[in-house]
């Protein structure tokens, strides 16, 4: 006698796929059930007949919600209602999931005080939103000769923004450059949530003084994300 073979064979031996869903209503088949109510009450352990009993009278679905348990615990809700509050929720979790973005910065060791301070302000900008910050320092020509000079500069940076953040990776020489990483000691869903309780409290009292800070006055296109090329320096 001829086997059926094949892929469509393989699928039905198999069963098919593996439904992730729980159990509810008929499809739950053993003889008792660990009950609970609509509202959290424990009823206690019933037979399944019951069960789907008092979940017809309650025009509700009974859904098994600890298959593993002995007896299976199985509770009395509205199904398709609590799929969508759960849809619901997941997709709020996701909007509202917040991403830890590695900033960068560029100097030079012989920066000039001006522009450091220009650095420095996108650097407490970054921390100040939860993101990290990669600070590289360019050497260049005879300035590799000197690797202390960008040590001093990291030190001296990390020290002036040590209440934002903390030198999460010491600084270390890559080739013609040398990286620091700081971190933030604020959490990016922190900073996500001062800040809209900021803007909050402005559309609530417009009449504020609205205008930008020192260290949003420097945005341009000297800083990159996610270890992206930034544009020269000076």
């Amino acid at each position: 006698m001829l086997r059926p073979f094949g892929r469509k064979a393989a699928d039905r031996n198999l069963g098919g796929p593996i439904s992730a869903e729980p159990r509810i209503n008929d499809r739950i088949r053993v003889p008792e059930v660990r009950l609970v109510g609509p509202n959290g009450e424990q009823v206690g352990i019933v037979s399944i007949g019951d069960a789907l009993k008092l979940a017809q009278e309650s025009d509700l679905d009974l859904v098994e919600v600890a298959a593993t348990a002995r007896p299976p615990v199985c509770k009395l809700m509205d199904y398709g209602k609590f799929k969508y509050e759960s849809a619901m929720k997941a997709r709020e979790a996701r909007r509202n999931q917040a991403y830890t973005i590695i900033k960068e910065i560029k100097l030079r060791p012989k920066i000039d005080p001006h522009d450091y301070e220009t650095k420095k302000g996108h650097v407490v900008r970054f921390l100040k939103a939860g993101d990290k910050v990669k600070v590289t320092i360019m050497f260049r020509g005879r300035e590799q000769s000197r690797p202390e000079l960008g040590f001093r500069l990291l030190q001296r940076l990390a020290e002036d923004v040590t209440e934002l953040g903390f030198v999460e990776s010491q600084p270390k020489q890559d080739g013609r450059n040398m990286i620091m990483v700081i971190g933030p000691h604020k959490k990016k869903a922190e900073a996500k949530a001062e800040k809209a309780a900021a803007k909050a409290r402005h559309d609530e009292n417009p009449s504020e003084d609205s205008s930008p800070t020192a260290d949003e006055t420097h945005v341009n296109d000297e800083v990159s994300v996610n270890g992206a090329v930034a544009a020269p320096q000076e």
